[in-house]
């Protein structure tokens, strides 16, 4: 595929997509869109008239003369810019709506790290922790000021190192404090980054609604203890908590251990299931690189909400550009050019 086809192809998907969440406030509206086919019939049939009135005449030099023939493609644009014209401001009519992101004033998330002896491995350079503390620092630092940042370390063993504050400086030390432990429990990891929610300060002006919350959980192993994931992703679920995962490492990740080499792939397939379960979303990541990417799309999914916003002006706005078009291409079929 070319770079003008790729270009191309990219506006017809975003321009698809734009039109894929168009609802209407007044949809019977509508209806009036019925008279444009009845339009186009009337044109087409008036078109093919004139052509059978003008085959009468055999001698057409001296009409040419008279009466300078007109431009057949300015007469087709400008009738087709007109009914463009009639469809958008039709559409503006009926108080078309899309959803669009909008960014929260507050919200909660908590970071879920795996310190488990699986995280040394270097298969993610310097090793799967260090690379991982560093992606959780930037993440935390890119997140609004308004929001509250937990974090949790998981491991046999789930602790909150920070409950939720707005001192993002404390949760990078805190990230940064993490040190590696036995054994994987994800299930309580969950668990505790629940618990850790319920400390989110309430909103002096709403103090009976909780702020939205998130938990971001990055892990590379199953889970070897305690209570099962998916009952816990599902008790998320029932609470409004969405659990986004990262599935940290590469499938030859290994750590040595008492002289042994264990073998440590990543467990994506129950990394999914918790996020599937839980209403998150689920992504992977194999190099540092990739993970920063992760945790920006975790960024922008957790710091927008969508909302209904009318776009009446934009499609008013388009009906009137192809109005003065179709107007242009009118004055330019009756005005005699030198």
């Amino acid at each position: 595929m070319t770079p003008l086809e790729l270009v191309g192809l990219n506006v017809f998907t975003d321009v698809w997509t734009f039109f894929s969440k168009i609802d209407f406030e007044v949809p019977r509206r509508l209806a009036w869109l019925a008279a444009i086919p009845v339009l186009v019939a009337a044109y087409v049939l008036a078109t093919r008239r004139k052509n059978r009135r003008g085959m009468r005449f055999t001698n057409t030099s001296m009409l040419d003369v008279v009466i300078p023939r007109q431009s057949q493609w300015r007469r087709h644009l400008a009738v087709a810019l007109s009914l463009l014209s009639l469809i958008t401001l039709t559409t503006a009519f009926a108080q078309p709506t899309t959803q669009v992101n909008v960014p929260r004033e507050r919200a909660t998330v908590v970071l879920v790290i795996d310190a488990s002896l699986s995280m040394q491995a270097t298969d993610v350079p310097p090793n799967r922790l260090d690379a991982a503390k560093q992606a959780a620092v930037g993440f935390v630092n890119e997140l609004p000021e308004k929001y509250n940042v937990s974090v949790v370390s998981m491991a046999g063993a789930t602790s909150i190192l920070v409950p939720p504050t707005l001192q993002h400086s404390t949760v990078a030390n805190a990230i940064n404090s993490i040190k590696l432990q036995d054994s994987t429990a994800i299930g309580a990891g969950i668990d505790t980054a629940m618990a850790a929610l319920q400390q989110a300060p309430k909103d002096p002006d709403h103090p009976d609604e909780p702020a939205p919350g998130a938990i971001v959980l990055l892990s590379d192993g199953t889970n070897q203890q305690g209570r099962a994931p998916q009952q816990a992703a599902a008790d998320a679920k029932k609470a409004g908590v969405p659990v986004y995962t990262i599935a940290y490492g590469t499938e030859n990740g290994y750590v040595d251990l008492d002289g042994q080499r264990n073998p440590v792939p990543v467990d994506k397939e129950q990394m999914q299931q918790i996020a599937q379960i839980s209403g998150g979303q689920y992504f992977t990541a194999a190099t540092p690189d990739q993970l920063r990417t992760v945790y920006e799309n975790i960024s922008s999914e957790v710091g927008y909400e969508k909302a209904d916003r009318e776009v009446t002006a934009q499609f008013a706005g388009f009906g009137l550009a192809f109005a003065v078009l179709a107007a242009l291409g009118a004055i330019s079929l009756g005005a005699k050019w030198p």
